[in-house]
């Protein structure tokens, strides 16, 4: 169902790839979209190129208009003149103040990347891999001043499967997300879709993932530890350190549960090349030497083979 009333409008609020292929999915379906509010423009790359955020392609492909703000708080005078009907967001990046929530006549909703209550905050996608969870999904939820907190409007269940990492699953919410947009978002905007308020007693948070929690614990065992590569992989990538550079570990897998090396040791097999833990070994499918490109395990241990015995730290 794609039907809004006469002369409906949506101001679109989203940044990074998933939100891209959202925003682009909605498009394409005739969602009268106005404009977008995204991230500013970043460098990318050793030569520092400014590049587009991935929501601002497609928006200007479509001929929409795009605003930048720097700290959306203190800069949204244009949104009173653009007076929507409604704000949409997924993954903004920023904190979207009150003064904002108060300027659209049906409010603001964001496509939220958990089944909430469950998962509130900044990392839910990654958050849902990390802590082991077997389903997520995508809430459509009312943005109010308190973090992830308003009334449900709907929800969309997206399976976790032990090969999915964080880039995989965030195409399932992407597509989770695109459906729940479709489907609901016509009828809200109609006025027939009542929202659920969210039950406080059994809400979790998802933090923010912090530099530090790239550097990847060799104590958790072993099935946590995968749980910690999937999750931040492809990007920002797991790390351990390998004679004092980062030696990102974007894929492995269970090896067996032999244990006699020192923890982080490298050893060379028929296979790849393995690394101790606690628990067994793992077999290591994907890793990133530093200043070299991805690699798969079997041709790091080809190239590499001084580093047989060797220990991650």
């Amino acid at each position: 169902m794609n039907f809004f009333p006469p002369d409906y409008s949506i101001v679109y609020m989203g940044t990074p790839e998933i939100s891209a292929t959202v925003l682009s999915a909605l498009l394409e379906d005739g969602f009268p979209i106005k404009a977008l509010i995204a991230s500013p423009d970043k460098e990318v790359g050793r030569k520092r190129i400014l590049t587009p955020v991935p929501t601002k392609v497609v928006a200007t492909s479509y001929g929409i208009p795009v605003y930048q703000p720097e700290r959306i708080r203190k800069d949204y005078a244009f949104l009173e003149e653009l007076k929507p009907d409604l704000i949409l967001t997924m993954a903004y990046g920023q904190i979207v103040p009150q003064a904002v929530l108060d300027i659209p006549r049906q409010g603001c909703l964001n496509l939220h990347g958990s089944l909430l209550p469950k998962l509130r905050g900044a990392a839910p996608i990654q958050r849902s891999i990390i802590e082991g969870e077997a389903k997520t999904g995508v809430t459509l939820m009312e943005m109010v001043a308190a973090m992830d907190a308003g009334k449900m409007f709907a929800k969309a269940e997206v399976e976790i499967l032990p090969e999915d990492n964080y880039g995989s699953l965030c195409q399932k919410i992407a597509q989770a997300a695109i459906e729940v947009a479709k489907d609901s978002l016509p009828l809200y905007a109609q006025g027939l879709l009542p929202g659920v308020p969210q039950d406080e007693a059994a809400v979790t948070f998802a933090n923010k993932i912090l530099p530090e929690d790239e550097k990847l614990n060799l104590n958790l065992p072993k099935q946590t530890f995968l749980n910690w590569i999937r999750g931040l992989s492809p990007t920002p990538g797991g790390y351990l350190l390998l004679e004092g550079e980062k030696f990102k570990i974007l894929e492995a897998f269970v090896f067996d549960e032999a244990v006699g090396d020192p923890l982080g040791t490298l050893r060379f097999q028929k296979k790849g090349v393995t690394l101790q833990l606690c628990d067994g070994r793992l077999l290591l499918g994907k890793v990133q030497p530093a200043g070299k490109k991805e690699m798969d395990g079997a041709g790091f241990a080809s190239g590499y083979r001084r580093y047989e015995g060797v220990t991650l730290l």
